[in-house]
């Protein structure tokens, strides 16, 4: 399992949400370099983001799920485009950030 890993749950239908595209970066304010991508699996899960063993510097990162392609294949009307979250990364413990959504609301915390 990489470092980085997250879980999307479509918490208007009550599943995990498969097929999202997820980048992560990493840098900060508009200066932000693309470190990997990934598409969360049927249980909408990423956990190979990164190859298993590398570490992340200690810096800010962002996730970026494409959440809008998600609800337009899904034929679901949708407020947000896209949902950013961005973070620091400050030891090299493994860091799950899952992504709660539903069309018109999200929320995320630091899992486990």
């Amino acid at each position: 399992m990489s470092q980085l890993t997250s879980h999307v749950l479509d918490t208007g239908k009550g599943i995990p949400a498969a097929g999202i595209t997820v980048i992560l970066y990493q840098g900060q304010n508009d200066q932000w370099t693309e470190l990997a991508r990934a598409i969360t699996d049927t249980d909408g899960r990423i956990t190979d983001l990164l190859t298993k063993g590398d570490l992340l510097k200690h810096t800010e990162h962002k996730l970026r799920f494409e959440t809008g392609a998600y609800f337009d294949k899904n034929q679901v009307a949708r407020f947000y485009p896209y949902v950013e979250i961005v973070f620091d990364i400050v030891s090299d413990d493994h860091y799950h950030v899952p992504l709660l959504l539903s069309p018109f609301a999200y929320s995320t915390y630091r899992g486990s």
